[in-house]
């Protein structure tokens, strides 16, 4: 029966990936050239409630150009806290443009200053990024922003992250492991993609320049540990066949931290990229206010997995945490499409009021 109830389930999850899979083949057009990166063009862009500069270039890591957006509110606020958004798409497909709709949205509030950060993908420069450099480009975007938020009103004090599956992850890297730099580079430790001149690495952790005032983390997969090594019976994992980005993002699969490592003989390296091993104890480093969001159908990040995460941290002593369950929805509501108004609206409305009583409680 056990057996039976697990095959039953295995083809429920295909039943509801199947749609989504094709959807995404059918959608999916880079914006960039997986060689040389993401167009640098930067564009101005006036709207009623924001500004918008799009395609500022802020780093370029193996030649490889990165850009993001920044929106700044049109009030007569003289500053506002940022919020930076990384995307989601399996760290194989998307880019920054599937986060336009929130970054919209966000801005129209009139309260927050938004970056839409794009990073490398797995399947860039010829398929050969690692998941650690990706970890860096994130940790480089957030040194970037706060070194030229000013210019665009934000405040490098208040630094919000947040993100949605993969970007989820990503977000929850630095919000929780941002501490963890070296120049020597993986596995010793981060070496973000950009860093302010004259400084190091280690410069940046002795400072604790990647400290951020708070964090909104959306169906992430915190444990890629075990997401890397799945369920061996079946072949599943995510370096595996079975995983359908790889094909998504027109790459075949392979050891996402490099040719030489795999999970079975390199356990702590997958570790070591997966928040859920590196939390700290209250008693060793606070970390900021988070707000979690899964959804209940999700077949993806199933919501059992991040209440666990969150309870864990709670745990470790850490109490400005929250958790929210998006009733009847599945992955990927955050994106931006037609259904965004419907499935989007209710959870950013959360996420603001959120943020609004940590930036905005005394106003």
């Amino acid at each position: 029966m056990k057996r039976l109830g697990k095959i039953l389930l295995i083809i429920l999850t295909i039943l509801l990936l199947l749609p989504v899979g094709l959807w995404l083949l059918i959608r999916e057009k880079p914006r960039w050239d997986d060689q040389t990166g993401h167009k640098v063009e930067e564009k101005l862009i006036e709207e009623d409630k924001y500004t918008l500069v799009e395609n500022i270039k802020w780093a370029a890591p193996k030649g490889f150009n990165l850009t993001m957006d920044i929106y700044t509110p049109n009030t007569s606020q003289e500053t506002y806290p940022v919020i930076v958004i990384f995307h989601g798409g399996g760290w194989l497909i998307n880019d920054k443009s599937i986060m336009n709709d929130a970054s919209k949205y966000l801005v129209s509030t009139g309260k927050y200053v938004v970056c839409n950060v794009n990073y490398r993908l797995l399947r860039d420069l010829g398929n050969t990024v690692k998941m650690n450099e990706i970890v860096e480009d994130v940790f480089g975007s957030i040194l970037w922003i706060k070194a030229h938020i000013a210019k665009y009103k934000g405040d490098s004090e208040k630094i919000i992250l947040t993100g949605d599956s993969a970007g989820g992850h990503l977000a929850g890297m630095a919000a929780i492991q941002g501490w963890d730099l070296s120049s020597k580079g993986f596995p010793d430790g981060f070496n973000p993609s950009w860093l302010p001149e004259n400084k190091t690495a280690e410069d940046i952790a002795l400072e604790n320049g990647l400290s951020v005032q708070a964090a909104m983390l959306s169906y992430g997969p915190f444990d890629m540990y075990k997401a890397v090594k799945g369920d061996s019976a079946s072949g599943s994992g995510f370096e595996a066949s079975s995983n359908f980005f790889w094909y998504i993002g027109s790459s075949l699969p392979r050891g996402i931290l490099g040719e030489d490592i795999n999970v079975k003989d390199h356990p702590d390296y997958y570790k070591k990229i997966s928040p859920v091993y590196n939390y700290p104890d209250t008693s060793e480093r606070k970390l900021p206010p988070m707000l979690f969001t899964a959804a209940e159908l999700d077949p993806l990040v199933p919501p059992e997995g991040v209440k666990d995460f969150v309870q864990k941290l709670k745990d470790a002593g850490h109490q400005e945490i929250e958790y929210w369950e998006y009733a009847r929805e599945s992955h990927a509501f955050l994106d931006s499409g037609e259904a965004f108004e419907m499935r989007a609206i209710p959870a950013l409305e959360l996420m603001v009021a959120f943020l609004d009583g940590i930036f905005y409680k005394n106003m």
